[in-house]
């Protein structure tokens, strides 16, 4: 935890080294505090105090969490304010103070819950508090307080409500990027739904709000539903792909026209089969998915035919992240635009299919469980398997973060034309090197943790040679000798990867994305 936290507190000040301003001193006061308060919440899950049920053989991640939305926040006003993008550098204020006041708000939560009342930290926690509190005061206007406020309390909503019904899914560190994620995108939607404008914004940002918004509303509905039902019969099942039609039909496909201005189903197969490079990557992904199938229905066959116990070994597991290499960087490549649809698209089927496998729902709840079963780790302890779900999320975040109103001619100067690669770089090449090689080759370990010293090193010199790999393929990426940046980024990542005990998937490429939009 201490390493951890240390490599947490480096980033932090290495991005405030090159962007200092009035949001930093927060940031850092935002950081002590959090480094205090993650102890507190440590005990309360080892003596079982938390107020919900958080994911076991992990500590809190407070720390890394609480910092990624301000860094995120910070360093996309920056862009942006250097480019003149006055609109967005506003909305990079607004997701560091929302960032910051939700990390307070569980900083607040677990210093609350801790008996006896801990002095110390009461005192640390107050001082940053007034501190983010006196910053945004000055820096926002009434309309954006009310929009941070509107943030909060979704979050507040939603966390009592998942982490009740999703007992042992995620630690409180995890919870604050999820569900905060999920808070900021339906505070956004709504927002845009009461102030549409006619040629005003994207469609495949409003695309992916009115996407991760709709399957967030399908799984509580039916999450409330089948409290009350027997989800594994027929009726049930037959219910179940009903209500989804009249759902997506009646009321997210109505709310994507509203936003779009256009029919969202003409819209979205236009898009898709817009140019030949278009229809070309998509039977190429068309190939990578029926071969990741193939994987794991080769995998359920060797189980049957060995062992009921057999587990898929580290090295199998990595196969999927292979394949995902694979579909995403010809994406990054030849058109950026049909990879952020097509990966809301692959999330959108990716968490349909958890609810179809969570809640048996016939004809293919049972046989989704029975093989993804053999994919589990100790990361999946509660109700739902979220791992490849985060995959996904750690290889997209970036595309979809990416400020492209920001960036003249579609990508940003040095490091920064590297941010969409964020997610291949650090769980793509990084994290899957470091545990094949780590797995098999490794003897010398970082102390406290199971990661070894070879596989964090060949993890940083496979990210280096794939940066080199990416200047000669894609010619719109131009580093401008920012090289040594780079490798420092490259190498906190790799060993934040060594010690931290939260999902890397999700954590390492943000940080990564924050170092070198940086």
């Amino acid at each position: 935890v201490l390493v951890e936290s240390l490599l947490v507190f480096i980033m932090v000040l290495s991005v405030h080294a090159v962007v200092w301003d009035r949001f930093s001193w927060c940031t850092v006061a935002l950081a002590v505090q959090a480094f205090y308060v993650q102890f507190k919440w440590d005990r309360l899950l080892q003596l079982g105090g938390a107020v919900f049920q958080f994911r076991g053989a992990a500590n809190s991640g407070l720390l890394p969490a609480s910092m990624v939305i301000p860094l995120l926040g910070v360093v996309m006003k920056e862009r942006c304010r250097a480019a003149g993008i006055v609109y967005f550098e506003r909305f990079g204020i607004v997701v560091a103070s929302t960032g910051m006041l939700l990390a307070l708000f569980l900083s607040v939560l677990a210093v609350g819950i801790t008996k006896p009342v801990p002095t110390n930290t009461c005192i640390v926690t107050g001082i940053a508090g007034s501190i983010i509190i006196y910053t945004m005061k000055h820096s926002l206007t009434v309309s954006e307080v009310i929009e941070v406020l509107e943030v909060l309390l979704i979050f507040v909503y939603l966390s009592m409500i998942l982490l009740y019904l999703l007992p042992r899914c995620f630690t409180p560190g995890e919870a604050l990027l999820v569900l905060g994620g999920v808070s900021f995108v339906l505070n956004q939607l709504i927002k845009r739904s009461l102030n549409v404008i006619e040629g005003r914004g994207d469609p495949i940002d409003f695309f992916l709000l009115v996407a991760v918004v709709g399957v967030v509303l399908l799984g509580l509905f039916f999450t409330v539903l089948f409290i009350f039902l027997d989800s594994g019969t027929w009726i049930s099942s037959m219910f179940f792909h009903m209500m989804t039609a009249v759902l997506g039909l009646g009321v997210i496909m109505p709310w994507l026209y509203r936003l779009i201005q256009r029919n969202p189903l003409f819209w979205l197969l236009q898009f898709l089969f817009q140019t030949q490079t278009r229809l070309y990557l998509l039977l190429y992904w068309t190939f990578l998915a029926a071969s990741a199938c193939g994987v794991v229905f080769y995998q359920n066959a060797k189980r049957s035919s060995e062992s009921k116990k057999h587990q898929a070994s580290t090295i199998t597991r990595k196969y999927f992240h292979f394949i995902v290499v694979a579909t995403y960087v010809p994406g990054l490549i030849y058109d950026r635009q049909l990879l952020y649809v097509a990966a809301v698209l692959c999330l959108a089927v990716f968490i349909f299919l958890e609810y179809i496998r969570y809640f048996r729902i016939k004809p293919f709840g049972q046989t989704l469980r029975h093989l993804l079963s053999l994919f589990l780790d100790e990361r999946d302890s509660g109700p739902l398997i979220l791992t490849h779900i985060y995959l996904l999320l750690g290889m997209s975040l970036p595309v979809w973060l990416f400020p492209r109103s920001c960036a003249p001619k579609g990508t940003l100067p040095g490091a920064g034309a590297l941010v969409p690669y964020s997610g291949v770089l650090a769980v793509g090449v990084g994290d899957t090197i470091a545990s094949v090689f780590g797995s098999t080759m490794g003897e010398i370990k970082w102390p406290g943790t199971k990661k070894t010293f070879e596989g964090t090193m060949t993890a940083i010199f496979a990210q280096i040679i794939a940066v080199a790999l990416i200047l000669i393929f894609d010619s719109s990426v131009n580093l401008n000798s920012s090289y040594a940046w780079i490798l420092a980024s490259v190498s906190l990542v790799s060993l934040l990867e060594a010690y931290t005990t939260q999902i890397d998937n999700l954590l390492l490429p943000l940080y990564l994305q924050i170092m070198l939009m940086a």
